[in-house]
C-alpha cells in the first residue's frame, strides 16, 4: 500500500504542481501583452501573440493554475497517508514540507490566484491601458518565484530527508 500512496503522491505532485509552476510562470508576461504592453521589455517579436490571442493565452493560464490548484490538493492529502504508513508523521523534514506546503498553497489561493484574476480584469478593461500593469505584473511575477522557491525547497526535503533513519 505505501508504494501505492507514494507513486500517487509523486505523480499528483508531478501533474499538478508542476503545471501550476510553468502556467503561473508565463502568466505575467501574456498577461502583460494583452494590455498592449510588451511583456519582456523588447516589444513585439516575430511569432509573438497579438493582444487578442495573448489575452485569450493568459486566460487560459489562469483557468490551469486554477484548476490545478484543485487537483493539487492530492498532493499533501497522499503525502501525509504515505507518511502515516512508513511512520515518519512526526520527523521535522517532513513537518517542514508540510509547513512550507501550507505557504505555498496560501500564497497559491489568496495571493496569486486573485491577482492573475485583477490582471485579466485589467486586461478586459479598455478604458485602463497599461497603466501601472507593469509592475503589477513584476511583483505577480516575484510572488510566483516565491512560491516556485517554496515547491522546489519542499520537493529538495523530500528528497534528501535530513534527519531521517528510513535511509535515503
Amino acid at each position: 500500500m505505501t508504494k501505492f500512496l507514494l507513486s500517487v503522491h509523486v505523480l499528483a505532485a508531478i501533474l499538478a504542481v508542476g503545471s501550476i509552476t510553468v502556467a503561473a510562470s508565463m502568466f505575467p508576461r501574456y498577461a502583460l501583452r494583452a494590455m498592449g504592453g510588451a511583456g519582456d521589455g523588447e516589444g513585439e517579436g516575430a511569432g509573438e501573440p497579438s493582444g487578442d490571442r495573448a489575452s485569450g493565452i493568459a486566460a487560459l493560464l489562469h483557468r490551469v493554475c486554477r484548476a490545478y490548484a484543485v487537483a493539487g490538493v492530492a498532493v499533501p492529502v497522499f503525502g501525509i497517508a504515505t507518511a502515516v504508513q512508513l511512520g515518519v508523521l512526526t520527523d521535522a523534514w517532513l513537518i517542514a514540507s508540510l509547513i512550507l506546503t501550507t505557504i505555498a498553497a496560501g500564497l497559491l489561493a489568496l495571493v496569486i490566484l486573485p491577482r492573475q484574476e485583477a490582471l485579466l480584469d485589467r486586461a478586459a478593461d479598455l478604458s485602463d491601458p497599461a497603466d501601472g500593469a507593469r509592475r503589477a505584473a513584476a511583483r505577480l511575477a516575484m510572488l510566483t518565484g516565491i512560491f516556485n522557491i517554496l515547491w522546489a525547497t519542499v520537493t529538495v526535503l523530500m528528497i534528501v530527508r535530513p534527519g531521517s533513519t528510513t535511509g535515503a
